[in-house]
């Protein structure tokens, strides 16, 4: 539906109210039918946001006129709210209530006294305006409420048109930070981007067949057509964009309320103040803009230079500034020089100040002047549910997360150029760390670095998951780990550089994907990697990693069956150290009673110890009862609980798939398994194992998203590794044992209809 359709068909709704109120029996004189909100599609457009108002003056009854009004719009089926307010209720309902006030500020005039309506409006709007200094704390807060509870239209995976940050509510508050007088935003601006995501509602309901403002993922390829739009994608990126444009538009126009909020109300400003802060930039309030002297069209820096001092003071980069830049300054010479690269560097190093003036860059084309391989990755969405963010913004954030861990490496001007290109080689088919290496190189040439310079950039692309997944997929105490690493990465500078990397850029995807745990597996390793790039430089052997003694239980030691269970608090859950005699099957009935408990497995570690079998876990849970889990696991071993109700048929998302990695390590064959994230999956592999006389050395687990991954080091009974026959059953016993846990359709649809 387009802006002028949507207008009529506001128009025809309003002729209804208009012709019921017009049908009643003497409409009174000093009452007034208002319409605050708008209609939105359907032929009296059944998914609407219209309320009607019938304002009266105090000492007037509208009860008859009211009754006589509401039935002609109920039985023409109306979708609209109604009420009846006098004067005085409706002028103290805006009063008391902020949510009501913004209603109100758009209140349109629809029949009965045109004076009242004048009146109420005159007067709620002059109360918003002479109390907005002290309403708009609360406004923002309730803003920033909302922006947290339901994330952005540009971010988020099921975006709410409405209420997320950059929704249609965004632009309604913006145009009453507008009716206060104290800041202005670009009309025409904020309108094209308000119809257009109008527009994707009234379709996005259309295709939903209902009043909704929640983008379900299933809907993105549906809605194509109707916004003549050519695939999902494109989809998402047009909508994603406009809710990018009015987000920018409402920090914009919220610092600005800020710096306005912190002037002196006795203190009258005839001019703007400038102080001039480096060559041909200077600070306004709160703006970075050109000074007097400024000469765009023979400083090619310029640009560079007034976005990184607005980072640095989180301060606004004027976008009319941006763009007088962008269109006067002439391209920087290739390579860059030392003072273009230093400029970078210092804006990308700004911290938090970088995001709003790197959301100025683009929204004005500056970016493209800076980065044009940018537009491969902008609005891009990521391929993971672990990611809160596109790829783009996500570039940013971690950004923001290297600028604070600049004191901790040697060169810092590496690390967040390294963050600036990390991910620039997504979007394709190819792994996008060995798509980005050969763009990086090329852009950090035009940069100006040094050759070896160059290559340190290219390399940390090329490996920047490496830490992140080889400590939580491999044994870090397997000699064969830290040679994966240091087979890659060969000084203990690029290490450094490498691990503060991996570190901004698990902290820029979300919480999860930088936890406690998670943190202690990448420093542990990368110590270990270290300490062999030290010990390698200095001609001798890697250290070699001790092995680990527990104290053996006395219960233990006298009777092998006796089961022993230790639960010690850890900062991201809890580390449960079970010991019992050795035997084929231990870990796996360990596994269960974890699984039976519904306890979530990060990692498993198992080795003998004297006789004894000993497993330490690191699981997610608080507050475990070592009590509960022995009597739990004694009962599985004796078989007083039964354990296969784990293996039961359930649907699956994704089909398990278990590859060998004989590359992993030289004492152990490794097996790595992919599946759902789903209870039971560890004591299953466990079993099977099992069931051929192999035991589990250790067992890694990572499950962020709807997939986990797990890593089993496997061992001979007799210790050793498997040799190659014995590898390929084990990873058939493992996944036959996991694809009969998957329900097939036909087997649901058969469930479904025998019941």
């Amino acid at each position: 539906m387009t802006a002028a359709e949507r207008a009529t068909r506001t128009a025809a709704a309003d002729e209804l109210c208009v012709q019921a109120y017009a049908a009643c029996d003497g409409p009174d004189t000093r009452v007034a039918m208002v319409a605050v909100g708008g209609y939105g599609r359907g032929e009296l457009a059944p998914f609407s946001d219209l309320d009607v108002v019938l304002i009266h003056e105090d000492d007037v009854e509208p009860g008859p006129l009211a009754e006589q009004l509401w039935y002609p719009l109920w039985d023409a089926a109306a979708d609209l709210d109604h009420s009846v307010r006098s004067v005085s209720e409706t002028t103290s309902a805006a009063q008391g209530d902020l949510r009501v006030a913004l209603g109100l500020l758009d209140m349109r005039h629809l029949a009965g006294d045109p004076s009242l309506t004048l009146r109420v409006r005159t007067t709620i709007l002059a109360n918003w305006r002479r109390s907005a200094r002290e309403r708009l704390a609360e406004l923002r807060s309730m803003v920033e409420g909302r922006h947290e509870l339901m994330g952005e239209v540009a971010h988020a995976s099921v975006p709410d048109l409405k209420e997320s940050e950059g929704g249609l509510r965004d632009a309604t508050v913006l145009k009453a930070l507008v009716a206060t007088w104290l800041v202005d935003v670009p009309h025409v601006e904020l309108e094209r981007c308000r119809q257009s995501l109008l527009d994707v509602r009234d379709v996005l309901q259309d295709t939903a067949g209902r009043s909704t403002d929640r983008v379900a993922p299933e809907l993105w390829d549906q809605m194509a057509p109707a916004l003549d739009l050519e695939d999902a994608l494109a989809v998402q990126v047009h909508v994603r964009v406009l809710g990018r444009r009015i987000t920018h538009l409402s920090r914009l126009t919220w610092r600005r309320v800020e710096a306005v909020l912190e002037r002196p109300t006795s203190v009258r400003v005839r001019k703007p103040s400038l102080t001039t802060i480096a060559p041909g930039v200077a600070i306004s309030g709160a703006e970075v803009v050109l000074d007097a002297r400024a000469r765009p069209e023979t400083d090619p820096l310029l640009l560079l230079r007034a976005a990184a001092e607005a980072a640095e003071r989180n301060a606004v980069l004027a976008p009319a500034t941006a763009a007088r830049l962008v269109r006067e300054c002439p391209d920087l010479p290739v390579p860059w020089p030392a003072a273009a690269q230093q400029l970078l560097v210092r804006l990308l190093a700004a911290g938090p100040g970088l995001l709003g003036v790197w959301e100025t860059l683009e929204e004005t084309g500056a970016l493209h002047r800076i980065l044009p391989e940018w537009e491969r990755i902008r609005m891009l969405p990521h391929a993971s549910a672990i990611h809160r963010f596109t790829v783009d913004r996500h570039v940013v954030e971690t950004c923001i997360e290297a600028a604070a861990l600049i004191r901790k490496v040697a060169r810092p001007d590496l690390l967040v150029v390294a963050a600036l290109l990390h991910d620039i080689g997504k979007g394709g088919l190819q792994s996008h760390s060995a798509a980005g290496e050969p763009i990086a190189r090329e852009i950090a040439i035009r940069m100006g670095f040094e050759p070896e310079e160059v290559e340190l950039i290219a390399m940390l692309v090329r490996w920047h998951l490496l830490l992140a997944e080889t400590a939580t997929t491999r044994d870090p105490d397997d000699p064969a780990t830290v040679e994966l690493v240091i087979s890659r990465i060969t000084s203990p500078e690029a290490l450094s550089l490498l691990a503060a990397l991996s570190e901004a850029d698990a902290k820029a995807a979300s919480p999860k994907a930088w936890s406690t745990w998670r943190a202690s597996l990448v420093h542990q390793l990368a110590r270990r990697c270290l300490a062999a790039l030290i010990a390698t430089a200095a001609g001798s052997s890697a250290p070699r990693v001790p092995d680990v003694e527990v104290p053996i239980p006395k219960e233990v030691r006298r009777d092998p069956a006796a089961i022993a269970i230790e639960v010690e608090s850890a900062p991201e859950g809890s580390r449960v150290t079970v010991i019992s005699g050795d035997r084929v099957g231990l870990l796996a009935d360990a596994a269960a009673m974890f699984a039976l408990q519904r306890t979530s497995v990060q990692a498993a570690r198992a080795w003998v110890q004297d006789t004894v079998g000993v497993s330490v876990w690191q699981v997610a849970e608080h507050d475990l009862d070592p009590r509960v889990l022995r009597q739990r696991m004694a009962a599985i071993g004796e078989g007083r609980v039964d354990a296969s109700r784990l293996s039961r048929p359930a649907p699956a998302r994704l089909e398990p798939a278990v590859a060998v990695r004989p590359e992993a390590s030289r004492r152990a064959t490794v097996l790595e398994v992919r599946m759902d994230n789903r209870p039971g999956v560890v004591h299953l592999v466990c079993a099977a194992l099992a069931s051929l006389d192999l035991s589990v050395k250790s067992a890694h687990m990572s499950t962020l998203g709807p997939q986990a991954v797990d890593v089993f080091y496997v061992q001979e009974s007799g210790a050793g590794a498997l040799s190659e026959e014995r590898a390929a059953s084990a990873a058939h016993a493992v996944r036959d044992a996991l694809q009969a846990t998957i329900k097939r359709p036909a087997e649901a649809e058969e469930a479904v209809v025998g019941s």
